[in-house]
């Protein structure tokens, strides 16, 4: 159990490799690759430095309404994606299983749950889980089984997050961080949050009641109290998200090198077969 379970928000570093790296960067035919590129080095830089007994990439599905967008009409409201990085999101799970990866997509849910779902199923057998993510929602997962990996700079720099560094960037515990999200609001998803509320004022109330609920009970925030119920929700991840048996792995370096190569993706593919050499 001394072997971590690695567990990465596939959406979250395709966008900073898409973003991050050149649109000049091509496959077979012109097609653009980047993503692909920047994704597949990431991980294999984190297989290599974490030695983890397995991994799993999550994946949001963009086609489906989630449950989120369903509560509140303006989640996540404006995102446009570009279609060069829709066309690589849509290969990348392949490519990650081509790896021996696990990776989980399914309707109603977004990436981030299915991260939440791994890391509960590993704490529960007693092992330790570490999280690949941009997403500072999943801060709530942080514990003394379980480190964030925050890429601070493209994908190059990694800053290890657990709960002293959720206290200390937020001033809360993990687990209050749905609270304080749900209070100071997240510009990143449009959910608005408290109004006049910001993020050391919802510390400071989460530091004196404990919960939301604790406020609210009080009589805080009485207009918009189901708003931010409502809100506490959507900013929780979902641990109930359904995943496979997370067995361990051992990377299947050829099969992803021949993939890669279907792709027209040459000098990338040795470098993958160089690792199983």
């Amino acid at each position: 159990m001394t072997r971590p379970l690695l567990v990465i928000d596939g959406d979250s570093l395709a966008h900073r490799a898409y973003h991050g790296l050149p649109k000049t960067i091509k496959r077979a035919e012109g097609k653009p690759s980047g993503a692909l590129v920047g994704f597949s080095n990431f991980l294999m830089r984190l297989w290599q430095s974490e030695e983890p007994r397995a991994v799993l990439v999550g994946w949001d599905r963009l086609d489906v309404p989630t449950y989120r967008h369903e509560l509140f009409a303006g989640y996540q409201g404006g995102r446009v994606f570009d279609a060069a990085l829709l066309e690589q999101l849509d290969i990348l799970p392949d490519l990650v299983r081509a790896f021996g990866f696990a990776a989980a997509k399914g309707p109603g849910y977004e990436a981030d749950d299915f991260l939440a779902a791994a890391v509960r199923s590993e704490e529960e057998r007693g092992g330790t889980a570490v999280v690949a993510t941009s997403d500072r929602d999943s801060f709530q997962l942080a514990s003394e089984r379980t480190t964030i990996l925050q890429p601070t700079r493209g994908v190059s720099e990694l800053a290890r997050i657990g709960p002293a560094e959720v206290r200390e960037r937020y001033g809360v515990e993990p687990e209050q961080v749905p609270d304080f999200i749900a209070l100071r609001g997240d510009p990143s998803d449009k959910l608005p949050g408290a109004r006049g509320v910001g993020p050391k004022t919802a510390a400071s109330l989460l530091a004196q009641y404990g919960t939301l609920e604790a406020m609210l009970d009080d009589g805080r925030f009485a207009v918009q109290a189901e708003e931010l119920r409502m809100y506490r929700r959507m900013a929780t991840l979902d641990a109930s998200a359904p995943l496979a048996p997370l067995d361990d792995q051992t990377p299947t370096w050829a099969e992803a090198s021949s993939f890669l190569r279907e792709l027209g993706m040459n000098v990338h593919a040795d470098r993958v077969a160089a690792l199983g050499a």
